[in-house]
């Protein structure tokens, strides 16, 4: 079990229920098991973060990344936040908003291919 910071709950279950465009197309091919049988899970406090996909039996993470992610300031809070949770032995795929709306069966295959060991 990953470190859960219950001060988080309420910010998370807020995410959930106002998530982006991206968030909710990629959550409708995420959902329900999928992928491989994984369970996948969305906004989800880890930490000090709050992740936007977590798969434990896969110790993924899976970021879908708006234009705030590419400022410079958004750039370190995502290495800082990448570094720690690798730490935790996760790792983050991240995909731009873009992608997944105009891309979403590439973005299942790769995420597919990293659940079954073939990345």
């Amino acid at each position: 079990m990953k470190p859960y910071n219950k001060n988080l709950k309420q910010a998370a279950r807020d995410l959930r229920n106002n998530m982006t465009n991206a968030e909710k197309l990629l959550w409708s091919r995420l959902r329900n098991k999928q992928i491989l049988g994984l369970q996948f899970y969305r906004q989800k406090p880890i930490l000090n973060f709050i992740v936007d996909f977590y798969c434990p039996a896969a110790n993924l993470v899976i970021e879908c990344d708006g234009s705030q992610h590419y400022t410079s300031e958004g750039l370190e809070a995502d290495r800082v936040r990448d570094e720690a949770l690798t730490q935790l032995g996760l790792k983050v795929l991240r995909f731009d908003n873009g992608e997944v709306v105009g891309q979403i069966n590439d973005v299942v295959v790769m995420i597919y291919r990293f659940c079954s060991g073939e990345s």
